[in-house]
């Protein structure tokens, strides 16, 4: 579906996966997403709050998210601030994946993907 990007990332050290999806209207708003998540309790709650917060914005907005304002948010332990860390990857997956479909890749993206 072109209306949509997937981002997918994972964190070998600890196990945990996250597939995060944002469904992009004609006006360039995300106006849902979901994810789904293999890992513990904060990894799933990082996602969660993403896609929450996601909603409603532009792609330029959710690029913004930072994962010291998930882990903040939620009040990670500093031992469980990667699962902040990978929903913000997440996100950033997703958008990345959403504008490569329509040709709108920035010229980091394109760099990042040529190396």
């Amino acid at each position: 579906d072109e209306h949509i990007g997937t981002g997918m990332v994972g964190a070998p050290a600890c196990g945990d996966v996250m597939k995060l999806q944002i469904r992009v209207n004609e006006q360039g708003i995300i106006e849902d997403a979901r994810f789904k998540t293999y890992g513990c309790g904060s990894a799933i709650a990082s996602s969660s709050l993403v896609t929450e917060w996601v909603k409603g914005k532009t792609l330029d907005q959710a690029e913004t998210i930072r994962n010291t304002q998930i882990a903040e948010e939620l009040a990670l332990p500093p031992v469980k601030i990667h699962c902040s860390i990978l929903a913000e990857d997440a996100i950033k997956a997703a958008i990345v994946d959403y504008r490569k479909k329509h040709g709108l890749e920035r010229p980091a993206e394109k760099e990042a993907k040529a190396a």
